[in-house]
């Protein structure tokens, strides 16, 4: 493991940068500003390393606008309708930064917080990074104090584990999502409309066309949103919600289970992610507008990567019966993603 300076903050705060590397020279980059991925290189089919996702090279572009690249998001991930809930018979406003909603946890929500730092090592010489932030009561608008903690492990079988822990002194919705965007040809090659996608989910959450959950669940349907069977992005996109990608609801499940599959055949990397969360958010990058200068030099134009991001159903406090997210005072809440990553052979 590497540790290293990373800038500084207008506060005066040190963000730092953890390297977790193996053998062969795959490994990735962890800043502590959002617990953010800045880099990820894993081998094609010929041993050929590539950073496979989007971002940046200094610290002064990530604390500027940008959609969320590789970072921690939360309180809660995804949009609450309205920007309220009820919760125990008192209303709460949040922050509406997506007005009339509110997203990824508000203005300032986890991925914009420098959270603290201990490396570890696993058992199997894994390298890992814990990462620990407080959340105050009243936090965006959120009820009580929360504690959570991100631990990154990247391990010589190349897989990137994710692994979410978190108390509260008071009930408040918690669903946090890691929201790296994936290209497998490597950042800054091209766009990803040639990959092949697979999501193992029968149902999704429709939405409207500001992209707001509409409360209820619906079949995938074909031509369209069924991922069931690999298909090429560029062949789903005409048929998708305004190209954008949906959230599904993963089958029921107990402890991690693969539920998407993500292939570029030229290069032969495969990703495969699994989860013990219950949904999985697929968006398809059409709003990145090459406004985004990535690390290589080159503009992020749409579709230049897609983002599997595992979680909560987000507006679950004020549709509980799609999915609960309150996390109440005594539970220990604990999800685990993994995003591993191999190699097809050439056929």
């Amino acid at each position: 493991m590497r540790i290293t300076p990373f800038g500084q903050l207008n506060t005066g705060e040190k963000v730092t940068a953890f390297d977790l590397d193996q053998a062969d020279g795959s490994g990735c980059r962890i800043i502590t500003l959002g617990g953010i991925i800045t880099s990820l290189r894993v081998p094609d089919r010929e041993g050929n390393l590539a950073d496979v996702v989007l971002g940046f090279n200094h610290l002064h572009d990530y604390l500027g606008p940008h959609p969320y690249f590789g970072a921690i998001v939360g309180r809660v991930a995804g949009r609450i309708i309205g920007s309220q809930f009820e919760l125990d018979g008192q209303l709460y406003p949040l922050v509406a930064n997506n007005s009339p909603n509110h997203l990824h946890g508000g203005t300032v929500g986890f991925s914009h917080r420098n959270w603290t730092a201990t490396p570890l090592t696993r058992s199997d010489g894994s390298p890992s990074v814990r990462l620990t932030y407080r959340s105050p009561d009243g936090e965006e608008g959120y009820p009580g104090n929360v504690a959570t903690a991100v631990t990154y492990t990247f391990t010589s079988r190349h897989e990137l584990i994710v692994e979410i822990e978190a108390t509260s002194d008071q009930p408040t919705p918690f669903s946090l999502t890691q929201h790296s965007y994936f290209n497998l040809q490597g950042e800054g090659i091209g766009d990803v409309k040639d990959h092949r996608l697979q999501i193992l989910a029968n149902t999704y959450a429709p939405t409207d066309d500001r992209i707001c959950l509409l409360g209820r669940r619906e079949p995938v349907t074909v031509p369209g949103n069924d991922f069931n069977a690999s298909q090429r992005l560029v062949d789903a996109l005409p048929h998708l919600h305004q190209q954008h990608g949906d959230l599904y609801f993963l089958p029921d499940h107990s402890g991690l289970t693969t539920v998407a599959r993500v292939e570029d055949p030229p290069s032969g990397r495969v990703l495969e992610v699994q989860t013990d969360e219950p949904c999985l958010q697929f968006y398809t990058g059409v709003s990145l507008d090459g406004s985004q200068i990535g690390k290589s030099g080159q503009p992020y134009g749409p579709y230049a990567g897609l983002c599997l991001e595992c979680e909560g159903y987000p507006n679950g406090p004020n549709s509980p019966e799609l999915g609960d997210i309150i996390l109440r005072p005594g539970q220990t809440f604990h999800r685990t993603t993994v995003y591993a990553f191999s190699t097809s052979r050439l056929i």
